[in-house]
């Protein structure tokens, strides 16, 4: 049975599935106090209501990604999105979260990926073209310091700018594999390479998203 809402409630239910529905992201809590003429103790009051009542589920506790849910619990198809940060560098040994400085955000469907933290990166060069990620290209990752041989990963050599390149533990160090055979193969000593992510899917403008 549906629980039983009351009217502020309702309102605020339709107000973010028209903006979820439009925009794919929830709106800022200043955003919807402005839209709906409240404070924003009252939006985090609705939001805390509606997700003890089991309509609505937040990514964490001060995430801005919301899910609509079905009276099954389920997310609701029309608004199962989630907001990903785009990264333009990764800081050596800086967890993610730590970063202030994002170059935008990127929408998915939170049903095809689940984890838990993701960031999405631009690519820039042709290096990985024969594995369908090319220049330009928005890959998506989920935040790891290890990698299984043959996954395609974001690396930081040297602390520099990250790479994407496919990963291989070798006896003597990391190699780290184009996939564009204009490009070698380079082996690094194992303290040069430090694993920052596994690309999961890659975007590449109106053509979409797709899970790798």
């Amino acid at each position: 049975m549906r629980p039983e809402v009351t009217p502020k409630q309702q309102q605020f239910l339709r107000y973010l599935e028209q903006a979820l529905t439009r925009s794919g992201k929830a709106p800022s809590l200043r955003q919807a106090a402005a839209d709906l003429g409240v404070s924003h103790a009252a939006v985090s009051q609705f939001i805390r209501a509606l997700e003890d009542k089991g309509l609505l589920r937040r990514e964490g506790r001060y995430s801005r990604t919301l899910h609509l849910l079905t009276p099954s619990g389920e997310t609701s198809g029309a608004t199962r999105w989630r907001e990903v940060p785009i990264v333009g560098k990764i800081a050596a040994g800086l967890p993610l979260y730590a970063q202030q400085e994002w170059g935008g955000s990127l929408v998915l469907d939170a049903a095809v990926f689940r984890a838990a933290t993701l960031f999405a990166l631009t690519v820039r060069g042709d290096s990985m073209k024969d594995a369908a990620i090319l220049d330009g290209d928005l890959v998506i990752c989920e935040p790891r310091q290890y990698a299984a041989n043959g996954e395609i990963v974001v690396a930081l050599v040297h602390q520099e700018e990250a790479t994407v390149k496919r990963f291989f533990r070798r006896a003597t160090g990391i190699e780290l594999r184009p996939e564009n055979p204009a490009y070698a193969p380079m082996c690094y000593p194992f303290d040069a390479v430090l694993v920052q992510g596994k690309v999961v899917g890659v975007q590449r403008g109106p053509e979409g998203v797709a899970r790798l």
